[in-house]
């Protein structure tokens, strides 16, 4: 057996899961997000100090460029992180003029904009700011570059301190959406609970359908647990009445073998003995039939209870023909005519074991009960989406106030004494209706015997 799992932890486990790789790419975007605020906010800052600088750049008398920092330009980079502020300034190419001359410094700048990269300066990791800008004299203008550079540490705790709130956020809505799994999935779950309850505590010969109530995605589930309760109550009554009909049926054929095998011991000529013999072996083949017919009636019983399987088109022209073919004999042996009528093909959807157990019964009973001298005809016909089968014969036939019992288990219709257990109707009106067939008793030919009607369902009829 599979083992048993939890359906609570399985959702559970998916949630955790699925939350967990989408956790995991919004941290990402996340993190390059954080970066891109703390540099804009930090880069502005920047900015603001090269401008303050670059407004500091006069040209001398001589022609060069002079510059007074303006310290509090640097004091607005310093933070609580003790970020380190370095600063150079450069005039026309190749001429430094002040500040820190090997702080990396940028040559691509436009001009209007300041410049930002990312560098290393003694070993430390640095952003670095250009502004390029120029100082006039009245008749000629000098340009001139200010770099201003910070170390990234307040940049980096920014970042971080972002990153850490945003996976804060993210572990606390995790949880407490796995809580809310885990309590909905409780309550949801408290019906099928209740439905293990009832089902718990149900007699065990209890097979009514479930009717508590369920949720809608579980309603398939008691529908199918319903249907199949069903067939096994169909399955249990059927072996009930296969027992009791065994054991009344049985009772009088064992009680004559008992006797005749009393009779057999106490014979004092062997002819009796021999006549004994003879009565328990006519008792114990009467028995067979019994069981015979016992046994096709569960069967039938089964069939009913059972999930329906695609029958098989079989041409019942043929099949009749052959059932009829095998039985002449056994008809002349017993003085009579069985003859069959039937042209051409008529198809219809059966099981064919069953259609010839069906027959079967239909030909011999007329046979056993029609009479000597009778003439017996299993005829075939198609009419329009039927397929009409008839078994007529001329013999005595049933009178028409006990045909409806004849359909009975176990009635005869009237022939007390004619042999048989009166399962033969029973047994063909059952077959007939597991293929959507129906039964007829009416009378035979002019008026005379007993003529047997079942009309079938062509095969290619909706």
């Amino acid at each position: 057996m599979q083992a048993a799992y939890s359906l609570r932890r399985r959702l559970l486990a998916w949630l955790l899961i699925a939350t967990a790789v989408i956790g995991c790419i919004a941290l990402i975007d996340t993190y390059r997000e954080a970066v891109r605020t703390a540099n804009t906010v930090s880069d502005r800052v920047l900015a603001g100090s090269a401008l303050a600088i670059a407004e500091r750049v006069v040209v001398a008398e001589d022609g060069s460029l002079q510059v007074d920092i303006p310290y509090v330009a640097l004091e607005m980079l310093t933070s609580a992180a003790q970020d380190r502020v370095f600063y150079r300034v450069d005039g026309p190419p190749g001429q430094f003029i002040t500040g820190y001359q090997n702080l990396p410094s940028l040559t691509d700048t436009d001009g209007q904009t300041a410049a930002y990269a990312d560098a290393e300066f003694r070993g430390e990791p640095i952003r670095i700011a250009a502004l390029q800008r120029s100082a006039s004299t009245g008749i000629k203008s000098v340009p001139f570059v200010v770099t201003v550079a910070e170390t990234t540490i307040a940049r980096r705790q920014l970042t971080q301190a972002i990153l850490l709130r945003s996976a804060l956020r993210l572990v606390t809505m995790i949880l407490g959406a796995a809580a809310i799994v885990w309590v909905a999935v409780t309550f949801s779950l408290r019906p099928l609970y209740r439905l293990s309850d009832a089902i718990a505590e149900r007699n065990p010969g209890d097979l009514h359908p479930i009717r508590q109530s369920v949720p809608r995605e579980v309603e398939g589930l008691v529908e199918t647990v319903n249907s199949f309760m069903v067939r096994l109550q169909s399955a249990l009554d059927a072996l009930r009445h296969f027992s009791g009909n065994a054991s009344h049926q049985l009772r009088t054929p064992l009680a004559i073998i008992r006797t005749q095998l009393t009779l057999s011991a106490r014979a004092t000529t062997l002819e009796e003995a021999q006549h004994a013999a003879r009565k328990g072996d006519e008792a114990v083949a009467h028995a067979e039939r019994i069981l015979a017919q016992l046994l096709l009636m569960a069967k039938i019983d089964a069939a009913g209870s059972q999930k329906p399987e695609p029958p098989d088109i079989i041409d019942l022209v043929r099949l009749a023909r052959q059932m009829t073919g095998e039985r002449v004999p056994g008809a002349g042996d017993a003085g009579m005519d069985l003859g069959f009528e039937g042209e051409g093909e008529a198809l219809i959807r059966a099981a064919p074991l069953l259609i010839e157990e069906l027959l079967r019964n239909l030909i011999e009973n007329a046979i056993a009960y029609a009479g000597r001298g009778a003439e017996v005809t299993v005829r075939v016909k198609t009419a329009g989406a039927k397929v009409l089968l008839d078994v007529e014969d001329n013999g005595p036939g049933i009178p028409l106030a006990e045909r409806q019992v004849a359909r009975q288990r176990f009635a005869r219709g009237g022939r007390g004494e004619a042999p048989g257990m009166g399962l033969g109707l029973p047994i063909v009106e059952e077959i007939a209706g597991l293929f959507g067939g129906h039964l007829t008793l009416g009378d035979g030919p002019d008026g005379k015997g007993l003529k047997a009607s079942i009309s079938f369902p062509a095969a290619g009829s909706t």
